[in-house]
């Protein structure tokens, strides 16, 4: 991955973490911790998604709205962990 694309990865991964964060309330991990859940709800929700044969798109907002999605579930899975 070169630096760009690294660069691109780290800002949809913020925005998704995020916007996760704010979705469902208690769950904010601050600025790196939101690229993280975010880069790994992107991985997740491109996964799923793929499984499932829906596509949002090729632009950013999809993309966005893909992490997001992913981001959700992994806070979700994050959350019955927590609880256990």
């Amino acid at each position: 991955m070169e630096g760009q694309g690294l660069l691109y990865a780290i800002i949809i991964g913020a925005i998704a973490g995020w916007l996760a964060g704010e979705i469902k309330r208690g769950f904010g991990f601050g600025l790196i911790g939101n690229i993280i859940v975010g880069i790994v709800g992107a991985l997740v929700g491109s996964w799923l998604f793929g499984v499932l044969g829906v596509s949002l798109g090729s632009g950013v907002i999809g993309q966005i709205i893909t992490a997001v999605i992913g981001a959700l579930v992994v806070l979700f899975i994050v959350g019955l962990i927590r609880r256990a």
